[in-house]
């Protein structure tokens, strides 16, 4: 029987940053720690949060790092303490918000992490959280409104972890803090919205509501040529705006479930090392799940092509590799650094992700073993 969720306060448009302190306010927070990412302080955007915040903040970690892992989580819960902090703001893409979720489920229930994994029914530990304020200043990951968090574990698996106590108490969606996104980034996590929306339209779960907007968002993205925009002029504020709201449409739909996309990225992510860009993956291997998955769902597929803007018998996997092209993304994974040896740890971990157990059509060792020799 279906169950169906929809899920936080969202304050969305162009200048909506000027609420911040009105926001923490209302949940009664008074020493806010605010979690970013050296990049997002260098290009001044946390100083325009923090000439929002109508308040001394208890501490800043300026300092996550892309794919964040167990061992920071842990650390910068420790610094949350220490501060006596009330309250938590998360500023900037995934990985920002995913690291401030998990301070805010360390500090409020402690270790081990591993204990609220969703692969092994951990949303049962896992309770009410710190008010958290969540501020994105990409539009492809959309975890500010997401149930789930990403985090890299120490034992080397790339963990999902969701619950509703991990969406934030609200969401701050200004397309004025993407406006100096450099085109590649841009591109990529667009490609990130993108998948989300196509991975949640196609996995079986019955949830229409999330369905039909997963298809909105790709309206967005592609149809009306926003994430193109976007990507070509930086400057561009409706295409920001309609990629910022394609974004958070992507993690609304995805309450219905995610794919092997998703599962194998996820497993390439894991790869420390290669410091892998999410969206990127996501996008590269896209187009090969789009045809694996032919046949498994005609209907759905036939809503894509219209959603998307292409002619009734387009070919959906040669479409977004086109886009791809378009948008500057790299087609295969040995051009992001993925060797033909990263192939067996990515199929195995791929086959024990929570996304794996969402796509479309069933897919198996072989399958990913296939998939992985024609992304590379």
């Amino acid at each position: 029987m279906p169950v169906i969720n929809f899920l936080t306060t969202t304050i969305f448009d162009h200048g909506a940053i000027g609420q911040l302190g009105r926001t923490l306010t209302g949940f009664a927070v008074s020493r806010p720690m605010i979690i970013t990412d050296p990049g997002i302080k260098a290009v001044g955007l946390l100083d325009t949060v923090l000439e929002n915040l109508g308040m001394e903040p208890a501490a800043v970690f300026a300092d996550t790092v892309a794919n964040p892992t167990e061992d920071q989580a842990i650390a910068v819960a420790d610094q949350y303490n220490a501060a006596n902090a009330d309250g938590l703001v998360a500023l900037g893409g995934g990985s920002a918000m995913d690291l401030t979720k998990a301070v805010g489920l360390l500090a409020a229930h402690g270790g081990p992490l591993e204990k609220y994994a969703a692969i092994t029914g951990g949303a049962k530990h896992i309770g009410k959280l710190p008010p958290l304020i969540a501020v994105p200043t990409t539009a492809g990951t959309g975890s500010e409104v997401s149930v789930g968090m990403i985090t890299t574990m120490n034992n080397g698996r790339k963990e999902t972890f969701a619950s509703p106590h991990l969406i934030p108490a609200t969401a701050i969606c200004d397309p004025d803090l993407t406006l100096g996104l450099p085109p590649l980034l841009t591109a990529a996590t667009g490609m990130d919205a993108v998948t989300h929306c196509i991975e949640a339209v196609l996995t079986p779960a019955v949830n229409p509501p999330a369905e039909g907007i997963g298809y909105d968002g790709l309206n967005r993205a592609i149809k009306t040529g926003a994430l193109k925009r976007a990507v070509a002029d930086g400057t561009d504020k409706d295409a920001r705006w309609n990629m910022m709201m394609a974004s958070y449409e992507g993690a609304l739909a995805f309450t219905k479930g995610l794919g092997s996309v998703h599962a194998l990225s996820h497993a390439a992510g894991r790869l420390k090392e290669k410091k892998l860009h999410h969206g990127t993956l996501n996008a590269i291997f896209l187009p090969h799940l789009l045809r694996f998955n032919e046949g498994a769902a005609p209907e759905k597929y036939e809503r894509l092509r219209f959603a998307m803007g292409l002619s009734a018998n387009a070919d959906l996997g040669d479409a977004i590799a086109k886009l791809n092209d378009d948008l500057g993304i790299p087609s295969t994974l040995s051009a992001i650094g993925v060797e033909s040896s990263d192939g067996p740890g990515i199929v195995e971990y791929a086959l024990n992700d929570l996304a794996h157990r969402g796509n479309a059509r069933p897919a198996e060792q072989a399958d990913y073993e296939r998939i992985f020799e024609q992304a590379m």
